[in-house]
């Protein structure tokens, strides 16, 4: 398992307009930097790296609501798992936690559009599911591949 801490925004970071995303709430006291952290994991194409994948999320996300994390497992689970299926590598997934929100980001080497299919017995509602969880979705054509990302709310005031 491959972890960085590499800021969004220095130089290496290929995380596009990653410096509106702000710092993890209570930082600032602790006298920490407050520039955001982006954490990142490289995969095979094995579909059992989704357990792996799963159990980092967990640990990223250690602190946050128990929501934040479940919703973010799953959706981490939907959108890795559709690369493993539909892409090609090389995969990478992300999680760049902020005080509001959590953007949710996973590559793969595949140009082609993921889009949304009918559900049927063979699967189908992934991306349903992403698009019912997150606030927002999308994906992102890049030089050699594409980017899915979401992100989730993580202000517990900001649900309603």
């Amino acid at each position: 398992m491959t972890t960085s801490g590499t800021r969004v925004g220095e130089s290496g970071s290929e995380h596009p307009g990653g410096d509106d995303i702000p710092a993890r709430p209570g930082t600032e006291e602790a006298g920490m930097d407050l520039r955001p952290v982006r954490h990142e994991l490289g995969i095979t194409s094995e579909l059992t790296e989704l357990a792996k994948v799963r159990g980092w999320v967990r640990s990223v996300l250690r602190g946050f609501p128990a929501t934040v994390v479940a919703t973010a497992v799953m959706v981490v689970d939907e959108l890795t798992s559709n690369a493993l299926r539909h892409g090609r590598g090389p995969y990478h997934v992300r999680l760049l936690p902020g005080a509001a929100k959590l953007r949710i980001e996973v590559d793969d080497g595949s140009g082609e559009t993921a889009r949304r299919r009918a559900p049927s017995d063979q699967g189908g509602r992934g991306l349903l599911l992403v698009e019912r969880c997150a606030a927002a979705w999308g994906q992102l054509r890049r030089p050699g591949g594409k980017t899915l990302w979401a992100e989730l709310a993580t202000d517990p005031g900001a649900h309603g």
